[in-house]
């Protein structure tokens, strides 16, 4: 016995039962809860195009597969590191076309490194800023009554020089940095 073309309609009737059927989607709150994300947030990456856009049902509900939860792990595990959606976007749609975009993931892999090292560079200033204002505070502290005012904000102004001096000095060493590197 062979195929007909009386077999073909079957076939595509089955086959979209199939994927009808509501065991094999997940409803936009079933995925949210799921990875522990909001309705929102998946809407905003479709929008932002590092969610393919789902199947809706014939009352318009999005219906996602279940392949879509790898995925939406992926997108929050690569914002956790600092790319942005558009970036993670842009790497998805050239995957899509068939190209390998492992050296532009490198690339941003790298800036983002040395972002990361100026940042802390900046927030060990900030430290120690603070603790000099603190240990100066507390000082200060020590030589009022309670009920007397120490004025405390107006040491600001003094020590915000002081920041501003360190941190041009800090801007200026990952300067010299940079450029012994690139030798």
């Amino acid at each position: 016995m062979g195929l007909t073309l009386e077999s073909v309609p079957t076939f595509i009737l089955y086959f979209v039962t199939y994927l009808e059927n509501e065991k094999d989607f997940l409803l936009i709150g079933e995925l949210a809860d799921l990875i522990g994300v909001s309705r929102d947030t998946l809407r905003h990456y479709e929008r932002k195009g590092v969610l393919p856009y789902p199947v809706r049902s014939p009352k318009g509900y999005r219906r996602f597969s279940f392949e879509v939860i790898e995925r939406v792990k992926l997108i929050r595990r690569a914002l956790s590191v600092g790319f942005t959606l558009d970036e993670i976007a842009r790497v998805f749609a050239e995957r899509e076309r068939g190209n390998a975009p492992c050296r532009e993931v490198y690339s941003l892999a790298v800036a983002k490194l040395e972002d990361v090292g100026k940042r802390i560079s900046e927030m060990e200033i900030l430290r120690d800023d603070l603790e000099k204002l603190v240990g100066g505070w507390n000082e200060k502290l020590g030589k009022v009554s309670g009920k007397e005012q120490a004025r405390l904000f107006e040491d600001l102004a003094a020590s915000s020089q002081n920041g501003l001096e360190n941190r041009k000095k800090s801007f200026g060493e990952n300067l010299r940095r940079k450029d012994k590197k690139g030798k």
